[in-house]
């Protein structure tokens, strides 16, 4: 690291020249204070990158100095210097234990303290290298969470007498988790949610496929059958490891029935009037490279007026809490006791999932999505 701006400070005049010289002959900038209260004076004109201090000085010894310095300057860094004899693993300790980069004895070798120096200057330029790089990670995974978000359609539903809300909680990670909704030629919706194994980049990826290959299918008007064919398509050449779950949903009013498809995903959940609850099981294995020779089955159920349909990611069920998952039976408790709006309903369940499993609650991406018929 050259042309680094380097403090020393020590009350022998002596010494600070010597220090200086062969600093300043490896093109260092060098500034000299004889005591510690001009040290301080000088670091607060200017950071530097290093400061080489005396332990013995009159009016504040070395660690004191390295204290008030590290305070407002936090990532500078300290070599230690004495010319006491006197119990010098000690005093190496001490300065290690404080927060110092090393010790030197007085009076030392001009080689040992260039070889010193520059360890310390090389350091700390790849350390500094690696907070650049994980800064421009996190603005890019940042940048990177926000096009998921883009790629989901609104929270809130209300039309043709159909109302669907969405709850989506992304991990600490780039998520694999979506869900779509989109209107279909009959007068009614079609619903997707899915989740791709893992997480990070790759997941995210494979987000988008699963995006795309809903989208696309407005051609068939959203048939769940078409939906997975295509989706199955998209992820073909993908590593059979990275596989999906989803439940694709098509709800047809005027005929008081649903079409859906069940990928290897938890079981859908529907409500009647009367508080009963039917699950969806599943009607073929999960999307993967591994398995495209293996179709899915339609089927087809009544859903009439007054009944509500609920569609959820393992992210909520396997939420641990005290080692025992969250599960299905909270979930329907927390969805049935929050009154008729799904928003409020839905919200109702990510409280519950957060006082039950604490901070493990963001381990997983979380993701809900329900639909009311007739706004029951």
């Amino acid at each position: 690291m050259q042309d680094a701006s380097i403090l020393v400070v020590d009350d022998d005049p002596g010494m600070l020249r010597a220090v200086s010289r062969i600093l300043s002959r490896r093109h260092h900038r060098v500034v000299e204070a004889g005591g510690g209260a001009a040290g301080l004076e000088a670091a607060s004109v200017e950071p530097f990158d290093l400061a080489i201090l005396d332990i013995r000085m009159p009016d504040m010894n070395g660690f004191e100095l390295m204290r008030a310095l590290k305070k407002d300057q936090p990532g500078l860094d300290v070599i230690i210097m004495t010319g006491n004899a006197e119990d010098p693993d000690e005093n190496l300790l001490r300065a290690i234990d404080e927060g110092a980069y090393y010790f030197i004895q007085k009076p030392f070798d001009r080689r040992v303290m260039l070889a010193l120096v520059s360890r310390c200057l090389e350091l700390r330029r790849l350390r500094e290298e690696r907070e650049r790089f994980l800064d421009r990670v996190g603005r890019e995974l940042e940048e990177a969470r926000q096009f998921q978000l883009s790629l989901l359609p609104p929270p809130e539903y209300a039309a043709r007498g159909l109302a669907i809300a969405a709850r989506y909680q992304a991990s600490n990670e780039l998520a694999g988790d979506i869900y779509d909704y989109a209107e279909t030629r009959g007068g009614g919706v079609s619903l997707l949610i899915a989740d791709v194994a893992g997480h990070g980049t790759s997941a995210a990826m494979v987000t988008g496929v699963v995006k795309a290959g809903f989208r696309a299918s407005h051609v068939d008007d959203f048939e769940p059958c078409k939906v997975v064919d295509r989706i199955r398509e998209g992820i073909r050449d993908f590593d059979p490891g990275r596989f999906v779950t989803l439940c694709c949903i098509r709800v047809h009013p005027d005929r008081d029935e649903i079409e859906y498809v069940n990928a290897g995903h938890p079981e859908a959940v529907v409500f009647d009037r009367g508080g009963g609850v039917r699950l969806l099981d599943s009607t073929g294995p999960i999307l993967s490279s591994a398995l495209v020779d293996f179709p899915c089955e339609q089927l087809t159920a009544g859903f009439a007026t007054g009944e509500s349909l609920l569609l959820y990611t393992d992210g909520v069920t396997e939420a641990r809490g005290a080692g025992v998952m969250f599960g299905r039976d909270r979930l329907l408790e927390a969805f049935q006791r929050s009154g008729p709006d799904g928003g409020v309903r839905l919200d109702a369940v990510l409280d519950a999932v957060r006082r039950y499993a604490g901070a493990s609650a963001r381990d997983d991406d979380v993701t809900l999505l329900t639909l009311a018929r007739g706004g029951a």
